[in-house]
């Protein structure tokens, strides 16, 4: 057995933009350190099916094997035990065929893998705290605690994140405001053994010097946008803990006072939803742009932004949270709009001078944030901007993190 061989275990799919962002850019990083990888990953089978040759791509250059099994949404609770079982079974004959020297995972049912396979085979287990899972559910209103049975799966998984501070080899977590939050913990051993590993940005694909001008071409007739707009943009998915009411609210706050701005949405979901909220708003629909982007063309398409919003409910599992799309603006140079009381959010933005922050969504603090947005004086720093994205978010930080870890646990 190699010593550096490692299975990495997400229910998020390498065909999701989070796999891709990450995941493998951490990985293809780490195998510089000599380590190998197994990804073994759930994967919606509609996605797997249109983006697994690009994924495949991604990893081809480094020691990294991928292994994908479907994901399944029906029916719920049942449809996840089949999935926990699943990526059991698989993660079993892999090491079987090629023994792992650690597992790595994130939240939710990869940690239960994880647990298992300490527990009875004795593989180390480094526990990748990338939310408080279990109340990010409740939080974002996929478990509704009223109901008896998703109650009874909120306390299942609670006590199991519990049970995988404690037994883990070491633990990471996104922001240091979590960091503080697990240090307070009663219910693990302290101090837990823990460090912060931030979500990052890849500074080279998210670089304003490399955006590809034929691409801007070709996005700018087909958006019908141009150099001169004044852009609001939008990046990442639609529902949830995501405050797409709020957010279109911000937006027409700005569009009574400047007219000819533009919302640029680039998501990859629930595109309706944005139109009904902006309909609500009484936004009219040529104001909304929607766009579907690939990793590629994300940053060509955040290059529009005059600044980039994305309000996300201020709640206990959001102080664990670090927003990828964050890290990729601020790398681009674009000052954000952005609320308090997620994770390192407004600190982060305060520090770096990156753009204004929102601690209520009442109308009259919208009001007072598109004031300075609109005010000749107002001028933002984009090169200090993007220094700060390399000060905080930068993934070669972020490996070299990753891999004291590593060696913490694996020597």
């Amino acid at each position: 057995m190699s010593n550096k061989h490692v299975l990495f275990i997400s229910y998020d799919g390498m065909t999701d933009p989070l796999g891709q962002s990450q995941v493998i850019p951490y990985l293809a990083g780490l195998t510089k350190s000599g380590y190998t990888f197994t990804i073994l990953s759930c994967d919606k089978p509609a996605k797997y099916a249109t983006h697994k040759e690009y994924v495949q791509q991604l990893i081809a250059p480094y020691p990294i094997t991928w292994v994908s099994i479907p994901y399944h949404k029906n029916p719920p609770v049942l449809s996840s035990m089949y999935d926990y079982y699943m990526l059991k079974q698989t993660a079993k004959k892999l090491h079987r065929n090629n023994p792992f020297a650690m597992v790595h995972t994130r939240p939710g049912l990869p940690q239960l893998v994880a647990l298992y396979l300490k527990k009875k085979l004795g593989i180390k287990f480094m526990n990748d705290i990338r939310g408080f899972w279990a109340d990010e559910r409740v939080d974002g209103g996929m478990w509704n605690l009223d109901n008896f049975l998703y109650k009874r799966v909120y306390h299942f998984f609670r006590k199991k994140e519990d049970e995988c501070v404690r037994i883990a080899d070491y633990n990471t977590c996104l922001t240091y405001r979590g960091k503080e939050e697990i240090l307070k913990w009663k219910t693990v051993p302290q101090p837990v053994k823990i460090d912060v590993v931030p979500c990052s940005v890849d500074l080279e694909l998210f670089n304003p010097a490399h955006i590809n001008p034929a691409l801007k071409n070709t996005f700018k007739s087909e958006l019908g946008l141009s150099d001169n707009d004044f852009v609001i943009s939008y990046l990442g998915s639609i529902g949830g803990w995501y405050l797409t009411r709020e957010m279109m609210q911000f937006c027409k706050v700005l569009l009574d006072k400047k007219p000819e701005a533009k919302f640029l949405f680039i998501s990859n979901n629930n595109h309706e939803d944005i139109i009904n909220a902006a309909n609500e708003f009484g936004i009219p629909p040529e104001k909304i742009i929607v766009k579907f982007g690939k990793r590629h063309e994300v940053p060509v398409l955040l290059s529009f932004s005059t600044y980039s919003l994305f309000f996300i409910k201020p709640c206990y599992s959001k102080l664990s949270s670090s927003p990828t799309k964050h890290g990729e603006i601020m790398a681009l140079g674009i000052p954000v709009i952005a609320n308090s009381g997620v994770g390192d959010v407004k600190e982060i933005v305060e520090k770096y001078k990156a753009g204004f922050v929102l601690d209520t969504f009442d109308v009259a603090a919208m009001n007072v944030v598109v004031d300075k947005m609109l005010d000749p004086a107002t001028v933002f720093n984009t090169a200090a901007i993007r220094e700060g994205a390399k000060d905080f978010y930068d993934l070669d930080k972020t490996v070299a993190t990753y891999a004291a870890v590593y060696q913490k646990v694996l020597g």
